[in-house]
């Protein structure tokens, strides 16, 4: 296995390295929940980054990387679904939003296109604004929104169904991998800045140790991840999958802890990434259902 970037792959990231500083801070009058840019929708889609994956050069590996990326900054549009599925789908429209039966899902009243897992069926509608109902209520830092019904869905056959499940894995596990540093990321500089007994936080060791645990969590993420993208296999996206919703209740908890009041607040940018992680903690069937695949696709069972 071999995960070097080539000279292609390298120009894309050094091109999304570029856009992402002027995206990587959050506007100091800024203190809601969901933080959506359609600028940096834009510029990605004008840029053509939405079909990297499609582009033999490149290919999947190069659009998770790109996820990844793009998921460690405050901002949030719909990249995820978009850049690890087009290869997959095909000619749809985007925004393509997923949803678990009637249940919210992110983007899904953007939405062009929508998947939708019930219980062992995947299909796609195309939703007009009558069929989507916003839910303003809802606690993520992602806009969230539910089908009315699934009336005008188009169900997959089996085989569409298992490939377009193991690209929903290895696509929730690429977000989650950037999401998981964000959050590392917003937590040291927290620490970095505020003081206790005239010492930085940073400066304990006791936080160190857990900051680096959590940092061996999120590497793991991310490798099996683009493991995952570069092999394209029902396996390796079950395994990645459960260890970015597995990692991604640690690192939470953690990161929270360490922010102390702060990081309860809206003041300080960190559920900007740990609220999204929350609402990527119950897609595809949550840890359970990640389990289960592993044991399918791995273990046979």
């Amino acid at each position: 296995m071999d995960l070097m970037l080539n000279k292609d792959q390298a120009a894309v990231q050094e091109a999304i390295e570029a856009i992402a500083l002027d995206f990587s801070s959050s506007p100091s009058d800024f203190h809601g929940f969901a933080l959506v840019s359609p600028e940096l929708d834009k510029v990605l889609l004008e840029n053509g980054f939405f079909e990297i994956a499609t582009i033999p050069e490149l290919g999947p590996v190069s659009a998770a990387v790109t996820v990844e990326r793009l998921a460690r900054l405050p901002y949030t549009a719909e990249t995820a679904l978009s850049m690890m599925l087009s290869h997959v789908l095909g000619e749809v429209e985007r925004p393509i939003a997923v949803v678990d039966g009637l249940r919210p899902g992110r983007f899904v009243r953007e939405a062009k296109t929508v998947i939708v897992v019930d219980d062992d069926r995947i299909g796609l509608c195309h939703p007009g604004p009558s069929e989507v109902e916003d839910r303003p209520d809802a606690l993520y830092a992602y806009p969230m929104a539910n089908l009315v019904s699934l009336d005008g869905v188009y169900w997959l056959s089996d085989a569409e169904r298992d490939r377009i499940k193991t690209w929903l894995r290895i696509a929730l596990a690429n977000e989650m991998a950037g999401l998981l540093q964000g959050a590392i990321d917003a937590t040291v500089a927290h620490l970095s800045i505020r003081k206790q007994f005239g010492r930085p936080l940073g400066a304990f060791q006791a936080l160190r140790h857990r900051l680096a645990e959590c940092t061996v969590l999120s590497e793991g993420v991310r490798w099996l991840a683009v493991k995952a993208a570069w092999s394209g296999d029902a396996g390796d996206a079950a395994l990645a999958a459960y260890h970015a919703q597995d990692a991604a209740t640690r690192v939470i908890y953690d990161v929270h802890q360490m922010s102390g009041a702060m990081g309860m607040t809206l003041e300080m940018d960190l559920h900007l990434w740990t609220y999204r992680m929350k609402a990527l903690l119950s897609e595809l069937g949550g840890r359970g259902g990640q389990a289960q695949a592993v044991g399918q696709h791995v273990f046979g069972v």
